[in-house]
């Protein structure tokens, strides 16, 4: 897609010699001699950056300016000046600008660098969209006491401006949905909600995604980088999984902490930024402290206030609100007509432990709905790992259970080969039910090659059971 650029200057042979020079570079060049020409210019047809004179006949530059960042903040302005005094102002606005007489050199530079910033900022306009499309989709309130504390939590600590947040919980809980929900209900809503699993990145690597890095910093540095904390500049930073962070890193956020200015990898000059930092983990950082392996400092500067997210077992009133709400997601995007539950399948829901939380039950609901069939899904239906009902002991999740569950090993051992080739069955069979017995779709749900299923279906003697169904098919 090529950049369109507007140059406002009131001299006709300035703007035809930026023009020519821009449009040998490949932009689409538009330009305005007064500043209410180019401000009719810009609402007629928003362009990527302008190149603005201050200087102009009709109105101030800087009044130009004022317009367009209220009506369009998000456009990249570069001044053009050639007046000490007011470049001075200029830097002190912290606005791009190009120096007259100019020098092309120079303006291609800064031109590229403005187009740059437009298009993150695109980029990050586009997360933020997707981010709230899956959190007013995956954000289920919840009837229970517990649920309705968290959510007045966070009613309260969007009203601060800056205050830190540690959300603690067991994995799969929703952290992640909790902190998007501080975020979208605070001031900063309408700046970037990033986030980072810390435990996700390389150690070696994790610093230089947070505070960037300078061009040569290191062997692969080959430009200068910005980090997710000058991405998240105005809004929020998530940070999941905290507790993997190096003490050394944590020595750096520390400082961001207390006075919200960082380096980059490799570089001198200090970096200031306002940002929220809301950090997760389902670790016990306090022990952690103990042991040395977390700054006492750090983590009294990140759980400010501190939000605990329950585990899904002892919110039970929000199983059943949780699991429509992802039976009817799902129905959805499969083209299914799954409706209800029946008694026995609302029993098997309320009553399972879900040790995986919020993330095993929409797991299971995903499943369930791609491999099932509505409009109303049973017990039998749900493949939980330890549901309390009368389940034939010899059956293979049962004889899975007894190995899985058990504290230690049973003293006679295990048919390893034998149980794994069980498993290895039911989910060719389960796949292929739910396709047709069509090898090629099969394959494709067990994200395997085709080759490789056609291997077990002949192992396991299948492929006279796939005849029958494509014949009754």
């Amino acid at each position: 897609m090529i950049s369109q650029i507007l140059i406002v200057d009131d001299q006709e042979s300035i703007r035809h010699f930026i023009s020519k020079a821009l449009t040998d570079e490949g932009y689409l060049v538009t330009t305005a001699a007064e500043g209410k020409e180019a401000l009719k210019a810009v609402e007629k047809e928003p362009p990527d950056l302008v190149l603005l004179d201050l200087r102009l006949p009709d109105i101030h530059g800087l009044d130009v300016l004022k317009e367009i960042k209220a009506n369009w903040p998000e456009m990249t302005v570069i001044i053009m000046t050639a007046f000490g005094d007011v470049e001075s102002a200029v830097q002190a606005m912290k606005l791009d600008y190009v120096n007259k007489p100019i020098n092309l050199e120079q303006l291609s530079i800064v031109v590229g660098k403005g187009l740059e910033s437009q298009k993150l900022w695109r980029e990050l306009k586009h997360h933020r969209q997707l981010q709230q499309q899956r959190y007013s989709k995956e954000f289920v309130r919840g009837n229970s006491p517990k649920i309705h504390h968290v959510y007045t939590m966070c009613e309260q600590v969007a009203r601060s401006d800056s205050t830190s947040v540690l959300i603690q919980g067991e994995s799969g809980t929703g952290k992640e949905l909790v902190a998007n929900m501080v975020h979208e209900m605070s001031g900063r809503r309408d700046k970037p909600f990033l986030e980072i699993n810390c435990a996700a990145i390389p150690r070696e690597i994790l610093e230089s995604e947070l505070f960037g890095h300078e061009k040569g910093a290191f062997t692969d540095a080959r430009q200068q980088k910005q980090g997710l904390l000058e991405l998240a500049n105005g809004g929020t930073l998530f940070l999941d999984e905290v507790g993997e962070m190096t003490l050394s890193i944590q020595v750096k956020l520390l400082r961001v902490l207390e006075r919200m200015t960082f380096r980059r990898v490799g570089g001198t000059k200090d970096i200031k930024v306002s940002v929220r930092i809301i950090s997760a983990t389902n670790q016990d950082l306090s022990r952690m402290v103990q042991e040395q392996k977390f700054r006492e400092d750090l983590y009294y500067r990140l759980k400010v206030v501190p939000i605990f997210v329950p585990p899904l077992r002892e919110r039970r009133e929000d199983i059943l609100l949780l699991a429509k709400h992802f039976m009817h997601q799902f129905s959805r995007s499969f083209s299914k007509n799954f409706q209800d539950f029946t008694p026995d399948a609302e029993a098997a829901l309320v009553n399972y432990d879900w040790p995986g939380n919020i993330r095993e039950l929409k797991n299971l609901m995903e499943r369930t709905v791609l491999l099932e069939n509505g409009p109303t899904m049973n017990s039998s239906m749900l493949t939980l790992s330890a549901r309390r009902d009368g389940r034939d002991p010899n059956s293979l999740v049962s004889r899975l259970e007894q190995v899985l569950d058990a504290p230690v090993m049973p003293p006679g051992g295990v048919q390893f080969e034998e149980l794994m080739g069980d498993i290895e069955q039911a989910m060719i069979r389960k796949a292929s039910d739910a396709t047709g017995w069509n090898q090629s779709r099969t394959a494709s749900l067990l994200n395997l090659k085709r080759d490789k299923l056609r291997y077990r279906m002949k192992l396991y003697d299948m492929e006279r059971e796939r005849k029958v169904h494509r014949q009754v098919a």
